[in-house]
């Protein structure tokens, strides 16, 4: 009944303040809606095009939907395309709360389910990873098969000290986007970039748009837990993707592709966090064809080989 509710389609909410201005293109040539997710919250959709099945991407922690647009771009020959920017980060509403994790996959449920994307094809980056696959647990009915990307199922027990600090040590205002570009793109030059398009401007200079204080309250109902136990939930597909040089040992990542029951595993050795972004072309060869699999869109009759946590 859900998917029957038409959204509102409000292109004007990007005038709130200055954005960069590779996303005043991304808003410029995309659909943006606001829909209704969970407890109420208000949240901005960007439809990226593509017709047949569902694909939703969840970013993560301090990004927004227009990080994905490069992945966007051939996803759209599997599928009907959608991102949205999660509760506190990007133009979605900023609550005071709550930012649980009921919170998180209640939001992506209301996304699928009013744009009628079920059963949807998943694909989650770090905190949309573990959004991802707590969705397909809780909600089969809603998942055709996930992509987890560089989320570690067991989490730091100083996860939530490490984020204040980092967050806390960050010479905010930045004076220009050059600024932003040369103070996190100083060893991986992909992650200015990344920071550069997650930033407004205000009349002291440029601020990250999630507020500190929402990313640590996010981090505190994710931190010091073993989601081991949710991986065995989750009975579609899966996918785990995990970047060599990332922070989230692989080992750990290794280990969730073989809970899951029926996954496959995938390491770009070259690669950071931000996989998609730090490595596209190896990120494309991963999940293309998992992609072009499970929404029925395969070359030649192909088929995954799923199971076993296997390179």
């Amino acid at each position: 009944m859900a998917s029957s509710i038409t959204p509102l389609i409000l292109p004007c909410l990007v005038s709130r303040y200055t954005l960069p201005s590779c996303l005043e293109t991304r808003y410029a040539e995309e659909d943006v809606m606001e829909i209704e997710g969970a407890y109420g919250t208000r949240l901005q959709v960007t439809a990226f095009g593509g017709t047949g099945p569902g694909i939703l991407l969840l970013h993560g922690l301090t990004d927004h939907a227009g990080t994905w647009a490069s992945t966007a771009s051939w996803l759209t020959a599997y599928g009907r395309v959608v991102a949205y920017d999660a509760r506190g980060h990007g133009m979605s509403e900023r609550p005071a709360g709550p930012y649980t994790r009921d919170a998180y996959v209640g939001d992506a449920a209301a996304v699928i389910e009013r744009l009628g994307l079920a059963p949807a094809l998943v694909i989650g980056h770090s905190m949309g990873g573990l959004t991802a696959w707590q969705l397909a647990g809780r909600r089969p009915e809603l998942v055709r098969g996930i992509v987890v990307g560089d989320m570690s199922p067991v989490t730091p027990v100083d996860a939530v000290r490490s984020w204040r600090d980092w967050l806390a040590s960050w010479p905010v205002p930045f004076a220009s986007l050059d600024e932003v570009r040369a103070y996190f793109g100083a060893d991986r030059p992909a992650l200015g970039g990344v920071f550069a398009e997650v930033m407004r401007h205000g009349p002291d200079g440029w601020r990250p748009q999630a507020h500190a204080e929402h990313v640590v309250a996010t981090v505190e109902h994710w931190a010091a837990r073993d989601h081991r136990p949710e991986l065995a939930l989750v009975r579609c597909p899966a996918l785990v993707v995990a970047g060599g040089r990332s922070d989230n040992p692989v080992p750990g990542q290794r280990e969730a592709a073989d809970l899951l029951p029926d996954a496959t595993f995938a390491l770009l050795p070259e690669s950071g966090h931000v996989l998609h972004r730090e490595d596209p072309a190896g990120w494309r060869a991963a999940v293309e064809p998992f992609a072009a699999v499970l929404c029925g869109r395969a070359r030649g009759g192909a088929r995954l080989t799923l199971g076993g946590g296997s390179a």
